[in-house]
C-alpha cells in the first residue's frame, strides 16, 4: 500500500491508499491502538472487487474537515465509509454531519453516538441521524440492543449482522469485506 501524509491545517494525516483507481472508494477507520496494517486482509478482498481503499493509520482527533481535506487531496468525490471501535464512532459522526460526500456506512463495535452504549454512556446526544444505507456489525464489544436502537438514527436502509468476534478486522475479515462490498453495489 502507498502511504501518504496529507497536511490539514496544523495537522498531518497518514493514509494508506491502494487498489484499482475506479469511481468506487472505501474509507476505512481503525480502532485506537490498531496497527497500520490492521485492514490489509480486508483491503486485499476489496481490491479484488474493484474497490480502491483509503485507510487512516490513526483517527485520534479526526473530524469532518480532516476527512474532506484528505478526500479532496486524493481526488475522491465521494466514498463508502467503514470503521471499527473508535474508528466506527468517527465514521458515524462524519457520515451524520457530511451529507452528499458519503454513499454507505458499515460499522463494527459501536452504535450511533446518540444511543446509549452497553454501559449507558451517550457519546454525542445531539449527533444527527445518518441518511445513508447502513450496516452495523454486532461483535462481542457491542450489545445487539445498542445496534438495534441505532436504527432510529438511520434514514436509509438499515441492517444488523451478528458476528461472534472481538476484532472484526482480524477475526472476520472476509465477512467485513463482504458487508462493505454489499453496500458499495448499486443494484
Amino acid at each position: 500500500m502507498e502511504s501518504r501524509r496529507i497536511a490539514v491545517g496544523d495537522r498531518d494525516w497518514t493514509v494508506r491508499v491502494d487498489g484499482p483507481v475506479t469511481q468506487h472508494s472505501v474509507l476505512l477507520f481503525p480502532d485506537s491502538g490498531d496497527p497500520p496494517e490492521v485492514y490489509d486482509r480486508v483491503c486485499a478482498r476489496l481490491h479484488s472487487s474493484d474497490l480502491r481503499t483509503i485507510v487512516f493509520e490513526n483517527v485520534t482527533g479526526l473530524d469532518l474537515t480532516g476527512v474532506y481535506a484528505v478526500l479532496d487531496d486524493l481526488g475522491v468525490p465521494w466514498a463508502n465509509v467503514a470503521g471499527r471501535g473508535v474508528g466506527a464512532s468517527v465514521a458515524w459522526q462524519v457520515c451524520a454531519k457530511g451529507f452528499g460526500r458519503f454513499v454507505s456506512l458499515i460499522v463494527a463495535d459501536r452504535g450511533h453516538p446518540a444511543v446509549p452504549d452497553g454501559s449507558g454512556t451517550v457519546l454525542e446526544q445531539e449527533c444527527p441521524a445518518v441518511e445513508l444505507p447502513t450496516t452495523v456489525l454486532v461483535t462481542k464489544g457491542l450489545p445487539r440492543s445498542v445496534a438495534d436502537s441505532s436504527g432510529r438514527h438511520v434514514y436509509g436502509e438499515f441492517r444488523v449482522v451478528d458476528l461472534d468476534v472481538d476484532n472484526v478486522a482480524a477475526e472476520a475479515d472476509q465477512q467485513f469485506a463482504t458487508e462493505i462490498v454489499l453496500r458499495t453495489s448499486m443494484w
